[in-house]
């Protein structure tokens, strides 16, 4: 802190109060310590959902401790209780009531906990002080550009974090990997998804705003490509263009939830159905003989998607992992966004053999998504309304029998311990 206090001394007095009213809640100089900056470290009050989520009782029954899990998932949720309709679309480089890179490292040790079954959690507030280094080191390394016009300032900070600090964009084949798409590993390895860097680009922008070092309106633009770059731009000189690639705060958490959901989801074959019709398919509720087009590859790879679940194998290389595709289906029921998201957690549920909680989420995705299924015009969201159909009739034949009878390989499904790495 004595670097940034020590520039901050060395600027004109006039870069020291800001240009933009809806910055003036920033102090004038960077705070003592860390803590301070990220509002302290003091564990927040229980947070209670009118959601009845399966995953973390399952691993419990299973023998499997949760705690590290559940208190990640208490901390994400007392972020995301802070989005009202208005911070929603606020874009993440003026974001200030969520803090959003603590809630990308909730997730992080939500998932670390529920795989590594380790008794020490994800030390979020190391990666934490990581993103401050971040900040720090380039405030320490750029003082002349703190000083200059704001597009030698952005180029400076590009530089600084693409190029003297290594980070880059993980290529095609590996962007759906892990590494690339929790905030702890990409901050380790330097390499990682575009959301992901996109994150660390607006938490330096934020730590800039905080120690008055930014006095202008800055943007981030998100590439929308499998290549490019988030890059940093001045608003007031932007096009209308630029807007779409502008990132709000739901935005970008949907983003990391749902590159999650899709690299994790159980069912990998035929990319070209949507993550709910590869399990429908997988559960036999889709016509095969009307809607299969795909090799003989892809059939096979979606039977031994079932023949793994079938044996209680819940996850494998390439091939998804049941439990964090659960727990990222159930952290996106909770942004309440979509409601394509609980058919999507209640098929899951089906092939975890949940049914009566399948069943539950089905119903309320009727509900819910209504609106949605009278929109259903196009043929992939006719396909996928009529398996949500087929699976609604068979699981209200399984209700009927009594006592909700579950496979019982359900134990295994979640509680098996083996892992193929």
């Amino acid at each position: 802190m004595a670097a940034v206090a020590a520039i901050l001394s060395s600027l004109p007095s006039s870069s020291s109060s800001l240009k933009f009213s809806k910055y003036q809640s920033y102090p004038s100089a960077p705070p003592p310590c860390r803590m301070v900056c990220r509002g302290g470290s003091q564990p927040p009050p229980p947070v209670t959902t009118d959601f009845q989520f399966a995953l973390h009782d399952a691993l419990d029954s299973s023998g499997i401790n949760t705690t590290h899990a559940r208190e990640a998932r208490q901390n994400f949720m007392s972020q995301i209780k802070r989005l009202s309709s208005i911070e929603r679309e606020i874009s993440i480089s003026i974001n200030r009531r969520v803090d959003l890179a603590k809630t990308a490292l909730y997730i992080a040790a939500e998932d670390d906990s529920l795989i590594s079954h380790s008794s020490v959690a994800l030390p979020v507030d190391a990666f934490v002080e990581r993103l401050d280094d971040l900040s720090m080191g380039f405030c320490a390394n750029n003082s002349s550009a703190l000083k200059s016009s704001p597009e030698m300032l952005l180029d400076s900070l590009e530089k600084f974090l693409y190029v003297k600090k290594g980070f880059q964009r993980s290529t095609m084949k590996s962007q759906l990997e892990p590494r690339s798409l929790y905030l702890h590993s990409v901050l380790t390895h330097r390499s990682g998804s575009a959301v992901m860097l996109a994150l660390i680009y607006s938490e330096i922008l934020k730590m800039l705003r905080l120690w008055s070092l930014l006095d202008f309106d800055c943007e981030i633009f998100f590439p929308h490509d499998n290549h490019g770059l988030p890059r940093g731009y001045h608003k007031q000189k932007s096009k209308e263009s630029d807007h779409q690639h502008i990132l709000t705060s739901l935005t970008l958490l949907e983003k990391i939830l749902r590159n999650l959901k899709e690299a994790f989801w159980p069912f990998q074959n035929d990319h070209t159905k949507s993550l709910f019709l590869r399990a429908a398919h997988a559960a036999d509720c889709v016509d095969t003989s009307k809607t299969f087009e795909g090799s003989g590859a892809q059939l096979a790879s979606a039977k031994a998607a079932q023949h793994r679940l079938d044996r209680g194998v819940w996850t494998s290389v390439h091939f998804g992992d049941m439990r964090r595709a659960l727990s990222a289906c159930e952290r996106l029921i909770l942004l309440e966004s979509d409601p394509k998201e609980l058919r999507d957690y209640s098929v899951l549920l089906y092939h975890c053999g949940f049914y009566e909680q399948s069943l539950q989420y089905l119903k309320l995705y009727k509900e819910k998504g209504s609106s949605l299924q009278k929109q259903a015009s196009n043929k992939l969201s006719s396909l996928e309304e009529d398996a949500v159909e087929k699976l609604m009739i068979r699981l209200d034949l399984i209700s009927m029998e009594e006592g909700w009878i579950k496979p019982s390989h359900v134990r295994n499904f979640l509680g098996n311990n083996s892992e193929p790495w």
